[in-house]
């Protein structure tokens, strides 16, 4: 499950591009601007975005049942990498194709001012969103390195925001720069070129989502720091001499399966060991409460 920062997330940036995806079409058919018109599919495949990304964080939150035993929190991941999917299909191909078709034939940009008061307009309002999605990812991170945490998150929905909203706005600023050049030199080729520019920043940041969520996928292990902490707590027992295998995989954002190899002082008698698996458990729980299912396999001493 994702926590509820990256549902706020997900929220704001649903309200703003719905809004802003209207407003895009409205200025499309009135300036017949190719870059505009590709910055309206963006943003209406980006609801369509969120929406699938909410849906996702809804169902991962259900019991898994007979046929799911360690829970459905794969749902959101599931849906992130549609999310991905839809970010190219939807908004890259669309876009370059547009632009494409804009330089073979070449058309003027008519209502400069609607253009850019409307471009102008939505980056401000995709800012919102953005600012809710860097706030909630800063708080994630904490002191951490930026490319790590990235690499490291398991929070899809909120890696799927942050990457859709900064892509939103870079496109924004390069529709207006192509809108604005096609107005000063009369060249229309420019807002072409800010339609095939677009559509090239949303196949990278696909592109990169695909394979960041294609990890936690087919089950990606907790990070370094809650590997360390589960170790560090097990051993932290007084029945306990050492840790061997230590297997996790992160079921959900918020949701950790953990199976692990003990060993324990030897003479100790079988309410002792039961005892000590349950302290075992309770300490990794307490120290990491998104571990929802563990599993402790003992080795006493001989």
């Amino acid at each position: 499950m994702a926590s509820q920062g990256s549902r706020l997330a997900v929220i704001a940036a649903l309200a703003a591009n719905s809004a802003i995806a209207v407003a895009k079409f409205i200025a499309a058919t009135i300036t017949g601007s190719a870059a505009m018109l590709a910055e309206a599919i963006h943003s209406v495949a980006d609801s369509g975005n969120q929406g699938m990304l909410l849906w996702g964080m809804t169902v991962s939150k259900r019991a898994g049942g007979a046929r799911h035993p360690f829970g459905r929190g794969k749902e959101v991941y599931f849906w992130s990498f549609m999310v991905a999917v839809m970010l190219f299909v939807g908004g890259s191909v669309f876009s370059i194709q547009h632009g494409v078709n804009a330089l073979r034939h070449p058309h003027a940009v008519e209502s400069f001012g609607v253009s850019v008061a409307v471009l102008s307009g939505a980056i401000l309002f995709e800012a919102g969103p953005l600012v809710v999605a860097v706030r909630e990812f800063n708080r994630v991170r904490g002191s951490r390195a930026l490319w790590r945490t990235l690499r490291d998150t398991k929070d899809a929905p909120l890696l799927v925001v942050l990457f859709e909203d900064s892509a939103a706005i870079t496109g924004l600023v390069v529709a207006l720069v192509g809108v604005v050049a096609s107005h000063l030199t009369g060249n229309p080729t420019w807002d072409a070129v800010a339609s095939i520019l677009i559509g090239v920043l949303l196949a990278v940041v696909a592109f990169f989502l695909a394979f960041e969520i294609k990890g936690l996928l087919i089950g990606e292990a907790a990070g370094r720091r809650d590997r360390a902490t589960i170790r560090a707590r097990v051993l932290a027992h007084t029945n306990v001499t050492g840790v061997d295998r230590l297997l996790t995989m992160h079921m959900g954002p918020e949701d950790i399966l953990v199976n692990l190899d003990v060993h324990l002082v030897k003479g100790l008698s079988g309410e002792e060991v039961h005892q000590t698996i349950e302290d075992v458990e309770k300490a990794i729980q307490t120290a990491l409460p998104a571990a929802r299912n563990i599993f402790v396999e003992t080795d006493i001493g001989t």
